[in-house]
């Protein structure tokens, strides 16, 4: 593929039991971008995992091939490698989209490369990859309540509250990662890091 192909890769575990939790924000978000679209998901066992290629971020809009690992999160390096190779995308090129503990709920912020903050799923990634130098849409899911383990905390469901505003957190997410295909990372950063 082209140099103007971006990958925009959604975190998450896959299955019915963890589709709702505040883990598979990254699912949410690609789903989406799929609906926007007008795409469906469709496996390619190749690489792990569910894909879509089309346009996004409006008129004419921006190639893209938009991906769920059909991995769990804490081995989603091998198919964002994989899909990476297979359609000849460069990590720059790369966005990730995952929950952020040490930001709120409701709250995004896109960034390029950095650590991987004791994230599972980013430590996958920056293995396989060799690098942390992709682009990042971070969804706040805060911090546990009181002592729960944050292990239990990421792969529960969204309280009530949270729910209802959930809906704008993922369209906001998916404005981001076509922001920062079309806008690049300043503007997207000026618009969305709140």
């Amino acid at each position: 593929m082209a140099d103007d192909v971006w990958l925009v890769v959604g975190l998450g575990n896959p299955g019915p039991t963890y589709a709702r939790t505040r883990h598979n924000v990254g699912h949410m978000v690609v789903d989406e971008l799929v609906s926007r679209m007008g795409g469906t998901l469709k496996a390619a066992k190749q690489v792990q995992a569910d894909v879509v290629e089309g346009r996004l971020g409006g008129m004419p809009g921006t190639r893209a091939v938009v991906a769920r690992p059909r991995s769990y999160m804490n081995e989603s390096g091998g198919p964002v490698s994989g899909l990476l190779k297979f359609f000849k995308v460069e990590p720059t090129k790369l966005v990730v989209i995952h929950d952020e503990l040490d930001i709120d709920f409701g709250v995004l912020r896109a960034k390029f490369g950095g650590g991987d903050n004791g994230h599972n799923g980013l430590r996958s990634l920056r293995g396989s990859l060799g690098t942390g130098d992709f682009y990042r849409v971070r969804a706040g899911i805060g911090r546990p309540p009181g002592r729960q383990d944050v292990a239990d905390f990421v792969l529960s469901n969204y309280s009530a509250a949270e729910k209802k505003d959930l809906p704008f957190q993922v369209m906001d997410a998916a404005d981001a990662v076509e922001s920062l295909m079309t806008d690049g990372l300043e503007k997207t950063q000026q618009k969305f890091n709140s």
